[in-house]
C-alpha cells in the first residue's frame, strides 16, 4: 500500500511588499499626477521656484491619494472581484485578513498628512479627493452601485481635484483662478466617459452582485453612446474657450486631439465590449495631451496678463 505524505502549510500571517505595491497599483497613478501636473503648468508661475513642492504634490496625487483610493476600492469590492478578477491580491488569499482594509486606512490618513503641506485650497481638495474614495466604494453610500454618480466622484478625484492642487501649490494655496478651475471641471465631465470604458471588462460580474454601472444600466451600446457623449463634448467645450480666449492654436490643438479620437469611437460604438480596450489604450492618451495643451495655453495667458 502505498502511503500519502500530508503536507500542511503555514497560514499566510501578512502580505509580501510586492503583494501591497500590487494592490496600490502604480499604474493607475499617472492620471491624477498629470492632472496635477496641468495644473501646475496653467498656473502660469515659474516651477523652478517650486520643485519641492511640485514633487510633494506629485508623491501625494498618485502615491498617495490614488493608491490609497485603489485600496480602499478593492477591499469594499473584494466580492466582486472574485467573480471578475478571482487573481487580484485579496479575492487570491496573498492579502490576508483585514490588511486590506489597514492599509486602506493607513495610507488614506498618511494622504491627509501629507496634504498640509499644500496650503488651505490643496489640502481641501485632497480631503475632498479622500472622502469621494471612500463614498465611492464603502458602504452605506457606495457610489459605485450608482453609476452616475460613482463614475462622477471618480473623475473629478483623479482629474479635477488633482488639477486644482496642482494650481494651487503653485499660488502658495491660494485659488487657482475660474479660467483654470473651468478646465479642470470640463475635463472631469471628460473623465466620466472614461471611467465608464473602464466598467465594460466587468458587466457580467457587476451584475451578478448588484453593481448598477452604466453598461448594467443602459446596456452596452447605449453606455458606449453616452461615454463618448461625455467624453467629446468638454473636449470641444475646452476648444471653444481658448479659442475665446485669444489662443487659437492651443484651440486648434484641442480640436485636432479631439478629431483624432473620432474613429475610436466609432468602432467602439459599434462593438462596445470588445473595443473599449482599444479606446482606453489609444483614445485616452490623446484626451490628455489635449489637458496639457490647453493647460499651456492658460499659462501663456497667465504670462500674458502679467506682462
Amino acid at each position: 500500500m502505498n502511503s500519502q505524505r500530508l503536507t500542511l502549510t503555514t497560514p499566510l500571517q501578512r502580505p509580501s511588499l510586492r503583494t501591497v505595491a500590487e494592490l496600490l497599483k502604480p499604474i493607475t497613478w499617472f492620471p491624477p499626477m498629470w492632472a496635477f501636473a496641468c495644473g501646475v503648468v496653467a498656473s502660469g508661475e515659474a516651477m523652478g521656484e517650486r520643485w519641492t513642492l511640485i514633487v510633494l504634490g506629485l508623491a501625494l496625487t498618485g502615491p498617495l491619494v490614488c493608491a490609497s483610493s485603489q485600496a480602499v476600492n478593492d477591499w469594499f469590492d473584494r466580492h466582486v472581484d472574485a467573480i471578475n478578477e478571482p487573481k487580484r491580491p485579496i479575492p487570491s488569499g496573498r492579502m490576508p485578513g483585514r490588511w486590506g482594509l489597514g492599509i486602506a486606512v493607513a495610507w488614506s490618513l498618511l494622504s491627509l498628512v501629507w496634504a498640509t503641506l499644500m496650503g488651505p485650497w490643496g489640502f481641501a481638495a485632497c480631503a475632498l479627493a479622500v472622502a469621494l474614495s471612500w463614498a465611492y466604494s464603502a458602504p452605506p453610500v457606495r457610489l459605485k452601485n450608482k453609476g452616475w454618480w460613482g463614475n462622477s466622484a471618480c473623475a473629478l478625484s483623479y482629474e479635477g481635484l488633482a488639477w486644482i492642487t496642482g494650481g494651487a501649490v503653485m499660488l502658495g494655496g491660494a485659488w487657482p483662478g475660474a479660467q483654470s478651475v473651468a478646465l479642470a471641471l470640463l475635463f472631469s465631465v471628460g473623465a466620466h466617459g472614461i471611467m465608464t470604458l473602464n466598467d465594460f471588462k466587468a458587466i457580467e460580474g457587476d451584475r451578478r452582485m448588484g453593481v448598477a454601472s452604466l453598461p448594467v444600466q443602459l446596456g452596452a451600446g447605449k453606455a458606449a453612446r453616452v461615454a463618448c457623449l461625455f467624453m467629446g463634448l468638454p473636449q470641444l467645450t475646452v476648444s471653444a474657450l481658448l479659442l475665446a480666449w485669444q489662443l487659437p492654436w492651443h484651440a486648434a490643438g484641442v480640436l485636432l486631439l479631439t478629431l483624432l479620437q473620432w474613429p475610436l469611437m466609432r468602432r467602439f460604438m459599434q462593438q462596445p465590449v470588445e473595443r473599449a480596450l482599444s479606446v482606453s489604450a489609444f483614445g485616452v492618451p490623446l484626451y490628455v495631451s489635449g489637458m496639457m495643451v490647453s493647460a499651456w495655453g492658460l499659462r501663456q495667458l497667465q504670462l500674458g496678463a502679467g506682462a
